[in-house]
């Protein structure tokens, strides 16, 4: 396959743009971080939103975002604005109500919770992505893919970076080493945001950050809200350890498919190694995050067992849901993206 790389920007942290509303909840938001709205939305509309729907998705992730690169033309001192902390509150009461509801069984079981993630189902459960990409995937849908997780990978730790100040012990020395390898041991090259940039480039795409935040379904902006809504309260540390266990413990063999489904379909060295390196990495991090994150964690807090189980189950509902939406529309020979990609 032969793609035209795309040009670095002349400044690699500048904030990326406004995206445009999906409602009057993220318009009247949006309006006010450009300046020219006074109004945000009231407490009470926000709760009767669709916990999962694009307009409170968005919401929460531009408030969000004023905790990570921001916006451009944005005044930097909203992040911590209280009026928009208020409704980002709101807003984050209706999602979390929703996980708790429906992301499953709940309990206590850690253990086996932990150990259902390792079970590997045989061949293609119908949710899974990465078996259709390594299937049947197509470039078109290989390029979707990736442009929908852009959103996390362009700044790929990041959010778990927030529960580090929380632990103590083994978990707090366990979850940095991990973080430490994501972050490219050193080595700025290695940094795991960068490799998805490299293999956005190989793929024709814009590696800019931000860049398809408006192409992004409203399933893609909730699983990356999830990670900051578990990151920014110290209250949900323990989720935010269950989720991360759920991501480092799935992701090499998941990482492995997706690495094959971009050799057939032609792709460069750089989107290879993207995957190739989350193969080997999270192979490692699967047995630290079980033995010393989480149990160093409930060591020292055990009654935060329930939350362990509630950021497990609540990535798998998530990443089922997006999962489901990309399948559907592939299978039916259209775009997952609100807007098809031309770059």
């Amino acid at each position: 396959m032969t793609t035209q790389a795309t040009t670095p920007r002349e400044n690699p942290a500048a904030p990326p743009a406004l995206p445009a509303a999906r409602g009057p909840l993220s318009g009247s938001a949006l309006a006010v971080l450009a300046g020219g709205g006074a109004r945000l939305p009231a407490a009470d509309a926000v709760r009767r939103a669709d916990p999962y729907g694009d307009d409170l998705q968005l919401l929460l992730y531009v408030l969000y975002e004023l905790h990570y690169r921001g916006f451009a033309g944005v005044d930097e001192r909203l992040e911590w604005d209280p009026a928009l902390l208020g409704v980002r509150s709101a807003g984050e009461d209706v999602f979390l109500d929703a996980l708790c509801r429906d992301a499953g069984s709940g309990g206590q079981d850690v253990a086996g919770a932990v150990d259902a993630l390792q079970l590997e189902p045989v061949g293609d459960d119908g949710h899974s992505v990465s078996h259709h990409l390594r299937r049947e995937g197509e470039l078109w849908q290989l390029r979707e893919y990736a442009a929908v997780r852009s959103l996390y990978h362009l700044k790929e730790a990041d959010p778990h970076l927030w529960v580090v100040p929380r632990l103590q012990g083994r978990a707090k020395a366990a979850m940095t080493a991990v973080e430490f390898d994501e972050f490219g041991a050193g080595r700025a090259e290695d940094i795991h945001a960068r490799l998805f940039a490299g293999l956005m480039a190989d793929l024709g795409l814009d590696a800019r950050y931000g860049r398809y935040l408006d192409a992004a379904p409203a399933q893609a902006l909730a699983t990356v809200n999830m990670m900051s809504l578990f990151g920014l309260h110290r209250r949900l540390r323990g989720a935010l350890v269950g989720h991360f266990a759920a991501v480092e413990i799935t992701s090499s063999p998941g990482s492995r498919r997706l690495a094959d489904a971009l050799r057939l379909a032609g792709a460069g060295p750089a989107a290879q190694r993207f995957y190739d390196e989350h193969v080997e990495a999270d192979a490692v991090h699967e047995q630290v995050v079980r033995h010393e994150v989480i149990g160093g964690l409930l060591e020292d807090e055990p009654g935060l067992a329930a939350d362990v189980v509630l950021g497990i189950e609540a990535t798998g509902h998530l990443e089922d849901a997006l999962g489901d939406h990309l399948l559907a529309a592939w299978r039916d020979g259209r775009s997952a993206l609100r807007t098809p990609l031309t770059r």
